[in-house]
């Protein structure tokens, strides 16, 4: 289509519930390479903060209306899908400034039904996740950049975010003030973004 066009809506392409909405997609190389479909993961972030990691595989046959990928929880809602090899590493950010960071092989693979586990500990009821990004720690250029409700952002080195396990309450990220209000996403980004 051209730059200006308007595109076709989502349900002419895949039969969804017009209540539903997307949330993320993931391109993929190749779906009948067996070695591709194992050693790579889909990972689901929750706004609860639960974590799921499921195989390639599991959505390798899927049918034209789709196939369940998360049981989410009364009050939850999926927030960020990622694809990862199995050796990333995670971030998850709060709304009140937190983060944490973890290995993936903290989260066991589990099949398309299950609700997944904690992956950062609220401390409040009023917070939430915004965000997670799946890194590679080899990948020195990547840095995580945290922005907040009135427009303040920063840039940090991943290595300023200490390992820990999953379920953990995290570090702060950015300082959360009534002048730069909460904290609405995180990103993975290098120099030439």
């Amino acid at each position: 289509a051209e730059k200006t066009g308007k595109g076709r809506a989502i349900q002419n392409l895949i039969n969804i519930p017009k209540e539903d909405k997307i949330m993320a997609f993931i391109p993929v190389k190749n779906l009948s390479s067996d070695e591709y479909l194992d050693n790579n993961f889909i990972t689901f972030c929750t706004k609860k903060g639960t974590i799921k990691k499921t195989t390639l595989r599991a959505y390798s046959n899927v049918r034209a209306g789709g196939v369940n990928a998360i049981e989410i929880r009364e009050g939850d809602e999926l927030v960020q899908v990622s694809m990862t090899n199995g050796k990333c590493e995670v971030v998850i950010a709060t709304k009140h400034g937190k983060a944490i960071r973890f290995n993936e092989e903290k989260v066991r693979p589990m099949g398309r039904n299950s609700v997944g586990v904690r992956g950062v500990f609220l401390e409040e009821a009023d917070d939430e996740i915004v965000g997670m990004i799946t890194v590679n720690p080899e990948n020195k250029a990547e840095t995580v950049m945290v922005l907040s409700q009135k427009g303040y952002g920063k840039r940090t080195d991943l290595e300023d975010y200490r390992i820990t396990n999953r379920g953990g309450k995290g570090v702060k990220t950015i300082s959360i003030t009534e002048k730069t209000g909460n904290l609405t996403a995180i990103l993975n980004v290098t120099d030439n973004d």
